[in-house]
């Protein structure tokens, strides 16, 4: 998958979509899933031109890899949904066409305030 600067997540980073925005520093944006598939669903995305995981493991800075890493952490202690305030939650993303990522550009889904049940079906 190639990136595209047309993805919903580079517009909505560029301000062309609107967003129900949780968090933002200089490396993530974090904001409600429009769609949500929990109770609580929340995407956390990096700023950087990112496809995904992979591209992001081979291509990213040291603090750009810090900062989505902490970027996580934060939003789900804003949530509730961290262990230190919750009962825990998964992080989530999606790579390639067979592990059924949609948008060309690196989301991790945090998902909590429920039992999440299964990992795999």
């Amino acid at each position: 998958m190639k990136y595209d600067d047309q993805n919903i997540f580079a517009k909505i980073l560029r301000g062309e979509i609107p967003c129900k925005k949780i968090y933002e520093d200089e490396f993530v944006l974090s904001f409600h899933d429009i769609n949500p598939q929990k109770k609580v669903h929340a995407l956390v995305i990096p700023k950087g031109k990112y496809v995904d995981l992979d591209d992001f493991c081979q291509n990213a800075s040291p603090k750009e890899m810090t900062g989505l890493l902490k970027g996580i952490n934060i939003v789900a202690k804003k949530l509730g949904i961290s262990v230190d305030g919750g009962k825990g939650y998964r992080a989530l993303s999606n790579i390639g066409e067979d592990g059924g990522q949609e948008v060309s550009h690196l989301h991790f889904h945090l998902f909590g305030g429920e039992k999440i049940g299964k990992m795999v079906q």
